[in-house]
């Protein structure tokens, strides 16, 4: 953790010194809330049920892989579904952009094309949430997933889901610069499911990360077990909102690691994997995106799967026959 980031998981010097700041970015993200829901600023209903998984703090918390398997779910349930993302970091020149498997992360982000190499959906990243959601139903999905659009509340949404990183939960508890918050902690009593990505506490769901294979960056279909990497130390990188967890799930697959953090969304080169050696380097899925390009034999891909309480897929059906019957 860098920078002011230090500082949000307690109280600071720092982050008491910012907490006038936090006071005010708090205030302003209620306000901005109650304007859209009184209806002094725009938003958009579509014809089709539109399922927000987002998150109220900074950093990652498991979401794009609840996102990838509530994709699943829909397909199961018989919808077509369409997932919508910031494209973050994309620098495409035009907006909406639908992604697919082989679009380059520099156009559309490092997320969006994950979620089009996994989910099997249509996948339309941009800045306009409503655009792109519009361009799905025109394309014939009948139901929207929107990846971390919590607070994009241009695009009115049926159901919210709120995911929370059980262990390092709200930081400080103030919002940003002071902490880690988007919003106060109290917007949480208004979605329809808070999801834990760990140890869930009263009223949450509990998910974990399964991983569910380990293949070779260059040949996919190359596959392997843990056990396969115990003749010593292997490089694990990852740039991703929370590192640790990463190293944490290797090591309890039983492997000894070397771990190498870089920063959320890290543009990678291939120096970034080269340590002097030619021991396995083994990355998320998600820095997989960008490395592929100069991929080596001996770089390895983990890749994971949300399994949440089954509960909360059962749930999910439920509320929408319930929009379904109006």
């Amino acid at each position: 953790m860098a920078g002011i980031e230090r500082h949000w998981q307690k109280l600071t010097p720092v982050s008491l010194l910012l907490l006038p700041l936090g006071v005010l970015f708090g205030v302003l993200a209620a306000l901005r809330r109650a304007m859209y829901r009184r209806r002094l600023l725009p938003s958009h209903r579509l014809s089709v049920p539109v399922i927000v998984v987002g998150n109220i703090t900074v950093g990652g918390t498991g979401k794009t892989p609840l996102v990838i398997w509530l994709a699943g779910e829909l397909k199961q349930a018989g919808y077509r579904p369409g997932i919508v993302t910031r494209g973050y970091r994309g620098q495409s020149r035009r907006w909406p952009l639908a992604v697919t498997p082989d679009t380059s992360p520099v156009a559309a982000g490092d997320e969006a094309v994950l979620l089009a190499q996994r989910s099997g959906c249509p996948v339309m990243a941009g800045p306009d949430r409503v655009a792109a959601a519009q361009r799905l139903v025109a394309q014939g999905c009948n139901a929207i997933v929107s990846d971390d659009g919590l607070q994009h509340y241009r695009l009115q949404r049926d159901l919210e889901i709120a995911v929370i990183d059980g262990m390092r939960r709200f930081g400080n508890g103030l919002c940003l610069p002071a902490g880690p918050l988007r919003e106060p902690v109290s917007r949480l009593r208004e979605v329809d499911w808070r999801v834990t990505n760990g140890e869930p506490q009263g009223g949450e769901i509990g998910m974990r990360l399964v991983p569910t294979a380990i293949y070779r960056l260059d040949a996919p279909d190359r596959q392997a077990e843990a056990g396969d990497f115990d003749f010593g130390a292997v490089h694990a990188v990852a740039g991703i909102g929370n590192p640790g967890r990463f190293f944490d799930s290797l090591r309890v697959l039983g492997l000894k690691i070397r771990p190498h953090a870089f920063p959320d969304h890290h543009a990678y080169r291939a120096a970034d994997l080269e340590f002097g050696d030619h021991h396995p380097v083994l990355m998320t899925e998600k820095d997989a995106v960008k490395c592929r390009r100069f991929a080596q034999p001996h770089h390895w891909v983990v890749a994971v799967a949300a399994e949440p309480e089954a509960r909360l897929a059962t749930a999910i059906r439920e509320r929408l026959k319930e929009i379904q019957r109006g």
